[in-house]
């Protein structure tokens, strides 16, 4: 079961590198780097509500699965020190190509997001992972190894697919939007065409709740917040992104911080719940 498992991560690794590297080529959503009014007050940009204190000047900062050259750019904006990691060496590029432009120093690194064995331990204050999670058939591995890399009292901060909105079909009907897929599904979603809460080309899987918020504790973080990004307008389109979004949070929001002690993870398919 474990090579079975193994190799379905292997070939959904394979799979989402390809298509993000396609995704560069043809300059597609997700693939466009960092702007002027971006840098112009960083923080602001990516931290609007304030979750991290208002300065991380001097901080090491992993920026986890974000290839891309918008957030290492933006970090680095800031005066942290940055690490950018993603599986697409396309991504990757765009990295090194705005670093070069605007003379930031950005360490880059290729390799997936349950791989960080390159890093020693409690090397990084803060970890920023934009959505990615569903792009991977298990998740366990990456939160196990981002406690790893965090120093005592650091912080994870993370954004995920909400499982509900990658059940839910893409168009309305007279009931609203229709869950399409079971939670408990095993295997890729089927593909999609034409729609902004899903990349087309690319493998994605739902994760439980047990899975993201359960994976994240049980790795050896308190979970200090969560939000769910609004993109909701009554009055949009039909069938439109925001549309949908008034019937279905697409993303979380979590801020975790690393616990000071050592805790023993309990794998999920070991966690009873009473009847």
């Amino acid at each position: 079961m474990r090579a079975m498992d193994d190799n379905q991560q292997s070939i959904a690794k394979q799979h989402n590198r390809d298509a993000w590297n396609r995704m560069v080529a043809g300059k597609k959503r997700f693939t466009q780097p960092a702007k002027d009014d971006d840098l112009h007050q960083p923080l602001h940009t990516v931290d609007a509500i304030g979750w991290l204190g208002g300065d991380i000047a001097g901080k090491k900062v992993l920026c986890l699965a974000a290839g891309g050259g918008r957030q290492s750019a933006i970090y680095a904006a800031t005066g942290a020190d940055v690490t950018v990691v993603d599986i697409s060496p396309a991504m990757l590029e765009l990295d090194r190509e705005v670093a070069a432009e605007r003379a930031l120093d950005i360490r880059v690194i290729e390799t997936s997001m349950d791989d960080l064995s390159m890093f020693t331990n409690e090397e990084f204050d803060i970890v920023i992972h934009p959505v990615s999670t569903c792009y991977l058939p298990s998740i366990a591995k990456v939160f196990s190894e981002v406690a790893r890399v965090t120093m005592p009292g650091g912080l994870y901060i993370s954004q995920h697919k909400q499982p509900t909105s990658l059940q839910t079909g893409m168009k309305r009907s007279q009931n609203g939007y229709e869950l399409m897929e079971p939670y408990y599904r095993t295997g890729p979603l089927p593909p999609v065409q034409g729609t902004r809460l899903r990349e087309e080309g690319t493998m994605e899987f739902v994760h439980r709740w047990e899975e993201i918020i359960g994976g994240i504790c049980r790795s050896g973080f308190v979970i200090e917040d969560l939000v769910e990004p609004f993109h909701a307008d009554p009055e949009a389109p039909r069938d439109s992104f925001s549309d949908r979004c008034c019937y279905v949070a697409p993303y979380v929001r979590i801020k975790a911080r690393r616990n000071a002690m050592k805790i023993e993870a309990m794998p999920a398919n070991k966690i009873f719940l009473p009847e």
